[in-house]
């Protein structure tokens, strides 16, 4: 940049530039960017004006943009301007300037202290950046000087204006310092400076608080100046007072949330563990909470018993470890774990009438997990004291997962339905953990209630109850080894009892079955109870997902006690079949249940049961591959080229035999060698016929298992270029319709890449037009297709050096791909996606460094790209954070969150609690 002896503070610093960047200039360019609907002249207009912020100019224009007569647009690109100037350009300004740029800041933010909102917090940063850079050598007292100024008598602005503007000023110090691009060693000087200025800070904020004058605004700007400060990790014990004013502050419903979110950061501070004192006086602080917790649960008020949930799961799952600690405070800490029981079994159904006690899960793991890391002595008396609280949680949490009254979940919607069912997968989750703090004695619990409650004659039962019940077992009995547990025979034999009036009951009947296929194989006898009720459920549509994995299960676990039941099983789902009652899908597990039960019969029975199968229904052959011989397969080979030649128009047809193969080269893997050829050149009329995805993945299975040997490369090689080239006839007719085979075709490309990447060495591969698809993938609204899509690129991009039509396709198209992903990360994607893009960005900021650093510029200049709701400066810090960094893909993730969530209005939003 360009050196001027000019004054920053001075009025008319500098003569104009070639490039002319004078007031009058700048205003033309603002109104052309906001107010020309031509495209191009906004992206001039946005070039120019960041040159123009970058320019020694910028120290002239920026404080006459300031004067009182211009609009608030205008005020702020100035305001912005000098914050760029000096967070960015800072050794440029001479030392004996900084006294007159710190004195024209406060005159500024003083002025505008009773003048637009938005322009004052742009000074009150460019005023924060000046202090961080000064500090601590050339503006050591900085938070002190800020407060004594504000606070002077003479000033013309009204004392709450410069209150405010005060408050304004310390909460954005601590987040730009956050943001800063202080060099390391500066920035442990300024956080060791902030931290003992904040003696100056909490004084005064406190006095606001507690101050019965202190009108509501102001109150509200103190607790969030709080909350920036204390993510400096200030000492818990210097935050005392100011947290016992923030939970005064929650008796005030304006300033509820602020205080929620103040209390929930100062307790969160990782370092807040230290000072267990200060933590012990929290807790009747948070016990002190539950009159109004319980007034707010009575009332229905949900954004009030969330908020004093999350203050109390903040000091139970954060300090869990150091309160157990004090041993001699053990009752104070089990009132607030009562406390956390208490919101986890709030009244009402998840998500529709609460949605606080999903937030309480993760605290009864740290809780339990902390308990159990203890030496022997001190883990036995807190198992004595929580195990009751356990028993307890179970309790609760089967309550919290009963499903509600057919009526009202008849007018649940969709969504609502979704989370309650990922709800309850949570539930699980914990139930599974808490086994381990409970044992066996928790699986008796749940049998005594099921048995009391199937066997009272006394009054009748909800099938809701049972259900919750029985879905508590399953939960256990999916992931622990009940083989052991003497009340499996007693459950065994209590669910024939159970009256199934109901779909969900059904299913979860269902599937507590299928958890227990591996202890039926152990105890065979008992098969005969429940095989008859899952072969009746495999009537029923309804229950098609359920009744079919859990007779799989069986099918697998217990084939070799099967024979008796051979003929039965078999006749029932051949009923089915011809009824088509079950989708393709949930066909291929049944197929699959019958390839298990067959593979433990002899020969003969295996082909009568084959050739009764195959007749009626070509795709149930999908069974063989599971358990089956290269011989048996070659035997069929050609029945099944027979009914292919004329079946090959049947999408069905064609699906089940690329299912039967499929299985069979994974089962089979270098056996299946012999039948490569011929499964090619079968596979490629297929797709050239009807493209379907089942035949891209089986493609995909030989390209990992053979591709890499020289015997079997050519018709691989052959079998890859056909599907390729009919995939990209169907892209230039339109894709929208194919998202599956788009998806399968992603996958190919990447597997390809990854096991052979000479495939993309033929001249006859059009790498330019495959490149192009996936593009055009990238934005399709399906989530898998898009994550097969980045699975491509991040195959592709490591291959540009060593694969020369790859290396020319990145160099000449690669800044299609930027834009793509930018955009996606803008906004166009779905947030749960963004870890896929980041994977594109760090593969090409590894691989293609040099010719990112230039289209990442370039691409980010366009105003209102990738969001309207972006500024410059964070553009330019987001191109600036990718580029730096080559080596931690982690990083890149965290910097996409961030960034996306900026890009979508909901950085600092409740919404971020997804991430």
């Amino acid at each position: 940049m360009e050196r001027r002896e000019e004054q920053p503070g001075a009025a008319g610093a500098g003569a104009a530039p070639a490039l002319d960047f004078t007031v009058e200039n700048v205003e033309k360019a603002l109104h052309q960017l906001y107010y020309d609907p031509n495209i191009e002249n906004k992206n001039l207009a946005q070039k120019w004006l960041m040159q123009a912020q970058a320019s020694p100019q910028a120290w002239h224009f920026s404080w006459q943009l300031l004067q009182p007569d211009k609009v608030p647009e205008i005020q702020y690109f100035g305001a912005s301007a000098l914050h760029i100037k000096i967070s960015r350009y800072w050794s440029d300004i001479p030392t004996d300037q900084y006294e007159s740029l710190k004195a024209q800041l406060f005159t500024q933010i003083t002025r505008f202290a009773s003048g637009s909102k938005i322009v004052l917090t742009r000074l009150c940063v460019a005023l924060a950046s000046l202090a961080l850079s000064m500090m601590p050598d050339a503006w050591p007292c900085a938070v002190a000087d800020m407060v004594r100024l504000f606070q002077a008598e003479d000033s013309p602005v009204d004392s709450q204006g410069r209150c405010l503007a005060l408050l304004e000023l310390l909460t954005v110090l601590p987040e730009e310092f956050q943001t800063s691009r202080l060099p390391q060693y500066r920035k442990s000087l300024v956080r060791t400076s902030l931290a003992v200025e904040c003696g100056a800070v909490f004084p005064l904020l406190e006095q606001l608080l507690q101050q019965p004058s202190s009108p509501s605004c102001v109150r509200q700007k103190v607790l969030k100046c709080f909350s920036s400060w204390v993510q400096l990790e200030v000492p818990l014990q210097d935050c005392e007072a100011l947290i016992q004013a923030a939970f005064a502050a929650l008796q005030d419903s304006e300033l509820f949330d602020s205080s929620v979110e103040a209390i929930v950061n100062a307790i969160s501070q990782p370092d807040a563990q230290r000072y267990v004192n200060t933590l012990l006086k929290l807790i009747p602080l948070v016990l002190g909470l539950q009159d109004q917790l319980r007034q707010a649960v009575q009332n229905g008020d949900m954004e009030t018993s969330h908020g004093i949930c999350r203050i109390a799961v903040a000091l139970g799952e954060n300090h869990s470890r150091a309160l157990l600690d004090q041993v001699e405070h053990w009752q104070s800490f089990l009132a607030l774990v009562n406390m956390i029981m208490f919101c986890t079994g709030i009244p009402g159904h998840f998500p529709v009438n609460e949605t606080t006690s999903s937030l309480t899960l993760t605290f009864w793991y740290t809780l339990q997990d902390d308990i159990l890391s203890f030496e022997a002595e001190k883990q036995a008396v807190y198992q004595q004291v929580y195990r009751p609280v356990y028993f307890q949680l179970v309790d609760v949490l089967l309550h919290k997962a009963q499903f509600p009254s057919d009526e009202e979940y008849g007018f649940w919607s969709s969504d609502e339905k979704e989370q309650f069912r990922i709800y309850r997968v949570d539930i699980s989750d914990t139930l599974m953990y808490v086994y381990e703090m409970l044992g066996a004695e928790l699986l008796s619990n749940l049998y005594d209630k099921l048995g009391r409650l199937l066997t009272s004659s006394e009054e009748p039962y909800s099938w809701q109850h049972t259900e919750a019940l029985l879905y508590g077992f399953q939960s256990i009995a999916e992931t622990i080894d009940v083989n052991y547990s003497d009340v499996v025979p007693g459950l065994i034999g209590l669910i024939p009892r159970i009256s199934i009036s109901n779909v969900q009951l059904a299913d979860t009947v269902m599937f507590t079955i299928g958890a227990l296929s591996e202890w039926l194989a152990d105890h065979p006898v008992m098969i005969n109870s429940v095989l008859p009720l899952v072969l009746h459920a495999l009537g029923n549509p309804e229950l098609s997902i359920s009744s079919v994995s859990t007779l799989k299960k069986i099918c697998r676990e217990c084939k070799y006690d099967l024979p008796p039941y051979a003929a039965n099983i078999v006749a029932v789902s051949q009923d089915v079949l011809m009824k088509q009652i079950h989708k393709t899908s949930q066909c291929m597990w049944l197929m699959q249940a019958l390839g298990f039960l067959l593979s433990a019969l002899q020969v003969e029975e295996i082909l009568k049961n084959l050739h009764s199968l195959i007749s009626p229904y070509i795709q149930q052959l999908e069974k063989l591959a599971e358990e089956i011989v290269v011989v048996v397969l070659q035997q069929v080979f050609q029945l099944i080229q027979k009914v292919l030649s004329k079946w090959l128009n049947d999408a069905q047809v064609v699906e089940a035999v690329c299912a039967i193969f499929e299985k069979s080269v994974k089962t089979l893997l270098d056996d299946f060698a012999p039948m490569v050829p011929q499964l090619c050149e079968m596979l490629g009329r297929m797709y050239s016929t009807i493209p379907q995805a089942s035949a891209l993945d089986l493609t995909r299975q030989l390209v990992h298992i053979f591709a890499h040997e020289p015997a079997h490369f050519p018709p691989i090689e052959a079998l890859f270029l056909l599907v390729t080239s009919v995939t990209l006839t169907l892209f230039q007719q339109g894709p929208r319709d194919h998202p599956d085979i788009v998806d399968s075709f992603m996958q190919l490309l990447a597997q390809a890449l990854k096991r052979k990447p000479d495939l993309f060495l033929c001249e006859r591969l059009d790498v330019k037009a495959v490149f192009q698809c996936a593009v055009l993938a990238l934005k399709f609204p399906e989530a898998p297709t898009v994550k097969a899509s980045c699975g491509f690129f991040t195959e592709l991009l490591p291959r540009c050096g060593e694969v020369e039509p790859v290396g020319k396709v990145v160099q000449e198209d690669g800044r299609i791909l930027l834009v793509a992903v930018l955009e996606a990360i803008g906004g166009q994607a779905s947030r749960s996606l963004m870890d896929c893009f980041a994977d594109i960005l760090f593969a090409l900021n590894k691989h293609c460094f040099s010719l990112l650093s230039v289209w990442i510029k370039e691409a980010l200049q366009a105003p209102g790209f990738p969001s309207a709701r972006l500024s410059p400066e964070q553009k330019d810090t987001f191109s600036q954070q990718i580029l730096r960094e080559r080596v931690n893909k982690r990083r890149v993730k965290e910097m996409v969150k961030e960034f996306t969530l900026l890009c979508r209005g909901l950085h600092g939003t409740d919404y971020t609690a997804d991430y």
